[in-house]
């Protein structure tokens, strides 16, 4: 109920008001009271003062006499208005001084108290002593009746003079003091309460509304701006406010833009990105990650499930930014390289795991290590030739060898140094094609007649072999854009692989077609063929299925990875087709429109 501003100042006024009169109540009251008291004894010492003695002479005079009661009651009755005796509540008494018995007075017996009153008894014992200077005149503001008790000595005669104050007149004042005052409380309270209204409603409107905006903001509303009604503190406070709005708003875009930003290249980038909180569960992983450790991550999964083995976890969080761990692990056949590191502190942050696919890198570096070992080998068996037979014929004396032997091995000399020449024309065309240097010289020209000079080319070597070379109907071939020269260059090697690789007396077929948008031509032989275990790697460089073979016939390992490459440029295939029977189909497959479009 007092959880309300408007009711919390309510109650503070009411409270205020009815404290205030409250004190102003008992003040009066004491003052009233005090007054009073202070009033009768002032009354009683203007009678019976030092400056009175002719008075109190008087008084012990007439005492002496044998009807000195009497006599003093008449003349107390001729000063009862000095004393302020009105009969009601305040009277006289004359009593026996010895016996305290009453002798006379403005009222009856029944008036005095009934037990003796400290002054009275004061005034007995003095009486007692012989002291007629001794005056009970001892004030209690907390009694209800005020009194004094003068002793009046005079030879064998002894009275007291007893006045007493039953405090009605002060009773009923401070009865209507109280009855002022409370209807002063409750006429305070009225007001209090309408201008503790007014007064919350003026403070507590301009904060209601502070509080329903910023509940608008809590829940997204940026736009709505507070009105600023007042120059005060609140109409600050409010002004303020809007501006906070404002800025916050701005930062909150900024925040989630950049968050758009991190959740769409977290989303789309090649790497993984896992993500884990103090505890080590997970807070984050993006479908790379999925992918890289074959697992749908959910927050079920754990750090030390995961990566555990790599680093402990605890380590893993005592570092110190921007330290990091590295470490690498296997998932199936892939190699992942794992980069590590903390993020916040211990208590609210966690570890960031980035994943990266190292497995072709290291399939690369396999490959280059094999490459640089082919090279070394193909370039080190003809030198070892080339040595050798120059050494044999550089040791020989003149006339040794015969001219024949000598010729024949200079001849080995010159086939092993093409052979090489060969090697390094082969390996430098690849490395322009690599690099991208090697700029293709597209035109457009007849499938049709390509295939043609090719075959025409290869006539001879065929007919050497005594292998039966036969070409399909090439009409209906379209023209196609592309780069002639290469393009020959990758069917001569596929047809003089076909020559080489196939056993004297063989049959050696070319055919070709067209699709509504590519150009195709097969090469199909009936030679040694191409084992299952090696078809998927017939185009890798320096691959052979019969090295011996090879080199032979002269062949580097690079004519078909050279081919591929070219093929790849314009956008078109070089594979094995499916074959019945011994031999290989090599199909390649070119687009009509060249590489630009295709």
């Amino acid at each position: 109920m007092f959880r309300s501003l408007h009711m919390k100042l309510m109650l503070i006024l009411l409270l205020l008001i009815t404290s205030l009169m409250a004190v102003v109540g008992a003040f009066l009251t004491t003052s009233v009271s005090s007054f009073y008291i202070n009033t009768f004894y002032e009354q009683i010492a203007d009678v019976f003062g030092e400056d009175q003695q002719d008075f109190v002479s008087t008084l012990r005079s007439e005492a002496a006499q044998s009807d000195g009661a009497q006599r003093l009651q008449d003349i107390l009755k001729i000063s009862a208005g000095e004393l302020g005796i009105d009969y009601r509540s305040r009277n006289y008494f004359i009593l026996d001084g010895r016996t305290g018995a009453f002798l006379g007075g403005s009222a009856g017996e029944d008036s005095l108290p009934r037990e003796q009153t400290p002054n009275l008894l004061t005034a007995r014992n003095a009486v007692a002593r012989g002291d007629a200077t001794l005056v009970g005149d001892e004030s209690d503001i907390t009694a209800d009746y005020m009194d004094v008790a003068i002793p009046i000595l005079s030879g064998d005669n002894a009275f007291i003079i007893y006045i007493l104050d039953n405090k009605e007149s002060v009773s009923e004042l401070n009865a209507q003091l109280f009855t002022i005052i409370f209807q002063a409380l409750v006429i305070g309270l009225l007001i209090s309460v309408l201008l503790s209204f007014l007064l919350s409603k003026t403070m507590v409107g301009p904060i209601e509304k502070l509080t329903a905006g910023a509940e608008r903001v809590a829940a997204g509303d940026f736009d709505s701006q507070l009105p600023v009604e007042s120059s005060d503190e609140i109409g600050i406070l409010t002004g303020t406010f809007n501006e906070m709005a404002g800025i916050l708003q701005e930062t909150l875009a900024a925040v989630e833009n950049e968050r758009d930003k991190l959740d769409t290249l977290f989303l789309h980038m090649t790497d993984g990105v896992v993500a884990f909180n103090h505890e080590g569960k997970l807070i984050h992983g993006n479908p790379a990650a999925n992918t890289m450790l074959h697992r749908n991550l959910d927050d079920r999964c754990s750090y030390d499930e995961l990566f555990g083995s790599v680093y402990p976890f605890q380590q893993m969080l005592a570092l110190q930014r921007p330290n990091y761990a590295e470490g690498e692990m296997l998932v199936g056949e892939r190699t992942l390289e794992l980069y590590l590191a903390p993020f916040s502190d211990q208590a609210r942050g966690g570890v960031l795991i980035v994943l990266h696919d190292v497995t072709e890198q290291h399939r690369n570096e396999e490959r280059r290590k094999e490459f640089v070992a082919n090279v070394s080998h193909e370039l080190r068996t003809p030198l070892t030739n080339v040595r050798s037979y120059a050494e044999t014929l550089h040791d020989a004396a003149e006339g040794e060898i015969p001219y024949d032997t000598a010729r024949s091995f200079l001849d080995i000399i010159i086939n092993e140094t093409d052979r090489m020449t060969n090697i390094v024309q082969d390996l430098l065309t690849l490395s322009r094609l690599d690099s991208g240097h090697t700029e293709l010289i597209l035109t457009r020209f007849s499938f049709a007649e390509a295939i043609e000079s090719v075959v025409r080319a290869n006539a001879l070597a065929a007919k050497n072999h005594g292998h039966e070379l036969t070409c399909g109907s090439l009409e209906d071939l379209p023209l196609i854009v592309g780069d002639r020269s290469r393009l020959e260059q990758v069917m001569m090697n596929v047809i003089g692989n076909a020559i080489k690789y196939t056993p004297d007396g063989g049959h050696i077929r070319i055919s070709a077609g067209s699709t509504e948008n590519d150009v195709w031509m097969e090469v199909w032989d009936d030679g040694i063929g191409i084992p299952e275990k090696d078809r998927d790697r017939i185009f890798d460089r320096f691959y052979r299925v019969d090295k011996a073979r090879s080199r032979e016939s002269g062949g580097t390992g690079l004519g078909l990875s050279i081919a591929r490459e070219l093929v790849l440029r314009h956008n078109g295939t070089i594979a094995l087709a499916p074959h019945e029977g011994p031999g290989t189909t090599v199909r390649l497959t070119l687009p009509i429109a060249g590489p630009a479009s295709a």
